[in-house]
């Protein structure tokens, strides 16, 4: 909780000679060269938090995060004199959010005689979560699948590096990786999503392995079963828009391939196209984890 954290600066932080009052109140307030007293404040505001930057226009926001900071003064009933601004920014669209925060703080700026003295910027895209997948978005998969058994499920490549490369390149809407099973964890990504999936069957790469264990086993399951359900194969699966897909196919920038294997589409559930088109619902298949 915030006020236990405060209750242990105050006990952690050494006295200084600057400070007249430190963690705890409103506002901080030091002694500085010709002022007995300056009072400095800081608060941090976040998208989800504090407003939804989805929701509401981004101007206002900006004027939050400076008003609630000059309600901070306010409570010191101390003069505004000089901010400065710290933005954690998207790496896409980061321009165009920053200059309309701003626009929406320097009007309370000037309106208080506020100078905004400088600050900081940083980028940061944020993790890539299961639920951002969209009607539209390309299916994209990194390597091959099923047949793991025979040896893969030890001794595979986490795909670490890929990712982030992906990551920085290319935009991407959301990510899960095969370990469960390719049909079973796709439908996790699009059911977490809101929406459904189609794989495009004749283009799921098929491993050597899923083939070799297909022929091992009399259990009729086909190579193209085993790709499906097997899991263990840890590659990835991507939600990409289309424009992003096709140049990520051109480009083709990682050691392993990157293919399409279908679309999500708005209609909830996993569903599978043969090569003739014919569209049917497909059962996710893969490992359950069961638990009383």
């Amino acid at each position: 909780m915030e006020s236990a954290f405060i209750a242990w600066l105050r006990r952690r932080l050494p006295p200084h000679p600057l400070l007249r009052l430190g963690p705890g109140d409103d506002a901080a307030v030091l002694r500085t060269a010709g002022l007995d007293e300056c009072v400095l404040t800081v608060d941090l505001l976040s998208d989800h938090v504090d407003f939804e930057l989805a929701q509401v226009d981004p101007r206002r926001a900006g004027r939050k995060a400076l008003a609630v900071n000059l309600s901070d003064l306010a409570a010191m009933a101390s003069r505004p004199l000089a901010g400065v601004v710290a933005l954690l920014l998207p790496e896409r669209g980061g321009l165009e959010l920053a200059v309309a925060l701003y626009e929406g703080l320097l009007p309370l700026a000037e309106e208080y005689d506020v100078a905004i003295a400088g600050g900081d910027t940083n980028s940061w895209d944020g993790p890539l979560r299961r639920s951002g997948a969209r009607p539209g978005d390309r299916i994209v998969v990194t390597g091959a699948f099923g047949g793991s058994i025979l040896g893969r499920h030890l001794d595979f490549e986490p795909r670490v590096h890929e990712a982030l490369l992906l990551a920085e390149r290319y935009e991407l809407h959301a990510g899960i990786d095969a370990s469960d099973g390719l049909s079973l964890d796709l439908a996790h990504l699009a059911e977490e999503s809101g929406c459904g999936a189609l794989i495009h069957t004749a283009a799921v790469p098929v491993a050597e392995d899923a083939r070799r264990l297909a022929g091992q086993r009399a259990d009729g399951c086909t190579p193209l079963e085993h790709a499906l359900g097997d899991g263990e194969d840890f590659e990835l699966i991507l939600a990409v828009p289309p424009h992003e897909a096709e140049r990520m196919l051109r480009d083709q920038p990682l050691r392993v391939p990157l293919t399409v294997i279908g679309e999500f589409v708005a209609e909830p559930g996993l569903w599978q196209a043969d090569p003739q088109g014919e569209r049917s619902a497909l059962v996710p298949q893969g490992w359950q984890h069961r638990f009383d």
